[in-house]
């Protein structure tokens, strides 16, 4: 039981912390609207999470020569950033369509606080099963 437990936290963990990065890459892309040239970046979360789930670890990055530094935060389980395709594309070379960015950012909320609720639940749970109640 302590493994199945442990296995749907671990995997909570791991979608909340996707969910986290791909709001901070929705929130940029809403913040370069009106940057010229700006390219929109979203994460595949599906492809993102079963790859994550399948891998044990963060994979991270090759240091190819020795002045390397390993990032701190950025993109968490190995999401490969894709750029978003536009609809319709403007003049200045910008690729951020308001309307799917909203609308994505907040679809990706939602996910989020839903991922948030199941973990505080789990946690509820074992806190009464442990109390006796």
């Amino acid at each position: 039981m302590n493994s199945r437990i442990d296995d749907e936290i671990g995997f909570m963990s791991k979608a909340l912390n996707l969910h986290a990065h791909r709001q901070q890459l929705l929130a940029g892309n809403i913040a370069n609207a009106d940057t010229p040239g700006y390219k929109a970046v979203d994460i595949d979360f599906s492809k993102a999470l079963k790859a994550a789930v399948g891998s044990s670890q963060p994979v991270g990055l090759n240091a190819t020569a020795p002045g390397h530094l390993q990032p701190k935060g950025g993109n968490p389980l190995g999401a490969q950033t894709l750029y978003r395709q536009p609809a319709q594309p403007s003049i200045d070379g910008n690729t951020v369509d308001m309307d799917v960015e909203r609308t994505q950012f907040i679809d990706n909320a939602i996910r989020y606080q839903f991922a948030l609720d199941r973990v505080s639940s789990k946690f509820k749970t074992l806190e009464l099963a442990l109390r006796g109640q």
